[in-house]
C-alpha cells in the first residue's frame, strides 16, 4: 500500500476494502493492516480480486472518491466514480485540447522530451557501466546528438515538425542500440527496428514489451477518468489507443528497451525461446512468452523513486503516476505535465 497525491495504491493481490465509519479498512486475510480517513483521499486504485464492499463502493460514488479496480497484472476491470468527480468535465477538457493544436502540442512536446531524455539515459547507463565493451565513441556522438535534438524539440511549437524531430532523435537512438547488446550478439543482432511483424529476435521483444506497456498505459488513463482512444501527439484513428500511445512514449526506454537489454545480456531469453514463421516473421515459442511475461511481472515489482514524486514506488505504477499527473494538468491543478525523466 502506498499513498499519493491524495491516491491510496492497493498492490497486495488478496486484499480487501471495507468501510468503517469515515475511513476505509484494507484487510488481507480477514486481518486489518490499514485504515486511511475517506476525507484525505481523492482516488483509490486496486491491484486485487477481492474487491470491496458494496457499502464503501457506495460511500466512494457519493464523496466522488474515484475507484479504480485492476486484475494483479494490472488489466483495467472497472471505475466506480460519484458526479461530483467531474470525470465527464475532464474528458471534455481532455476532448477539446485534442482539438487545439497548439495545446496539443505543449502536451506532445513534454511526451517526447521524455522519450528522448531516457534515450539519452539508456545510452549514458551502458557507456558509464560497460565503456571498454562498447564503440565510446559512436555512443558518445549519439548522446550528443539527442541533447541536442532536447533543445529543440523543447523550443518547437508545430505537431509536425515535433514528429520529424522524434523521428529523427528515434532513428540516432536506434541507430547504436546494437552497441547495448553485451551478450549473445550473434543470436540477437540488431540492425534497425522493424515491426509488423518483427524480423529479428530484439524487434520481437521490444514489440512484444511494447504491447505490454500500452495495455498498461491504457489501463492506467481508463481508472484516471481518461479516454485512452483520444490523445494528443497521436491523433484519431478508430480502434486506436492514441492517447496510451501517448503516455507510453516516455516509458518505452526506461521500462521496455532497458529490459529488454537485460534478459539479453543476463542470457535469461535465448534464440530457442523463438521460431520464425513461413513469412518470415519472428514470435516467441509458447515458452518463450511465458519467460518473457513472468520476468515482465516480477519488474514491475521492483522499487524505484519517482524522479517528480520523489517517493517510493514499484515500476509497475509508473503508468498510473503518470495518467494521474495528466489528468490533474488536465483539470488544472498543475501548471504543466511532468513527464518521467529517469535517472
Amino acid at each position: 500500500m502506498r499513498k499519493l497525491l491524495n491516491t491510496l495504491f492497493i498492490t497486495t493481490e488478496n486484499a480487501f476494502l471495507s468501510l468503517d465509519g469515515e475511513t476505509v479498512n484494507v484487510e488481507i486475510n480477514k486481518k486489518k493492516v490499514g485504515q486511511f480517513p475517506l476525507h484525505t483521499l481523492e482516488s483509490i486504485v486496486c491491484f486485487t480480486y477481492n474487491g470491496a464492499t458494496p457499502a464503501f463502493m457506495g460511500v466512494c460514488a457519493k464523496k466522488g472518491i474515484n475507484l479504480a479496480f485492476y486484475s494483479p497484472f494490472g488489466k483495467f476491470l472497472c471505475r466506480v466514480a460519484g458526479a461530483s468527480q467531474g470525470n465527464v468535465l475532464l474528458r471534455k477538457k481532455q476532448y477539446r485540447v485534442s482539438d487545439h493544436q497548439e495545446e496539443s502540442c505543449l502536451l506532445s512536446r513534454n511526451f517526447i522530451l521524455g522519450k528522448v531524455f531516457n534515450c539519452r539515459w539508456s545510452i549514458d547507463r551502458t557507456l558509464r557501466d560497460h565503456a571498454l565493451r562498447v564503440d565510446e565513441e559512436r555512443l558518445r556522438k549519439s548522446v550528443q546528438y539527442l541533447s541536442e535534438g532536447l533543445e529543440k524539440i523543447r523550443r518547437e511549437e508545430s505537431l509536425d515538425s515535433l514528429r520529424g524531430l522524434e523521428g529523427e532523435c528515434a532513428s540516432v537512438y536506434f541507430g547504436v542500440f546494437d552497441e547495448l547488446i553485451l551478450n549473445q550478439k550473434e543470436d540477437f543482432g540488431f540492425s534497425g527496428r522493424n515491426k509488423r511483424p518483427p524480423l529479428d529476435r530484439i524487434n520481437a521483444m521490444l514489440s512484444f514489451g511494447y504491447s505490454l506497456l500500452a495495455n498498461d498505459c491504457a489501463g492506467a488513463l481508463e481508472g484516471a477518468g481518461l479516454d485512452s482512444y483520444v490523445g494528443f501527439l497521436h491523433r484519431d484513428r478508430p480502434g486506436r489507443k492514441s492517447l496510451a500511445l501517448d503516455l507510453m512514449e516516455e516509458m518505452r526506454a526506461c521500462m521496455v528497451d532497458r529490459f529488454v537489454l537485460t534478459l539479453v545480456n543476463n542470457r535469461q531469453i535465448k534464440k530457442e525461446h523463438f521460431r520464425t514463421s513461413e513469412s518470415g516473421a519472428v514470435e516467441f515459442t509458447e515458452d518463450g512468452r511465458k519467460k518473457f511475461i513472468t520476468a515482465w511481472q516480477e519488474r514491475k515489482r521492483e522499487q524505484i523513486t519517482h524522479p517528480y514524486l520523489q517517493e517510493k514506488i514499484c515500476w509497475g505504477l509508473v503508468p498510473h503516476i503518470q495518467a494521474m499527473l495528466l489528468a490533474r494538468y488536465l483539470r488544472g491543478d498543475l501548471d504543466g505535465y511532468p513527464p518521467f525523466l529517469w535517472k
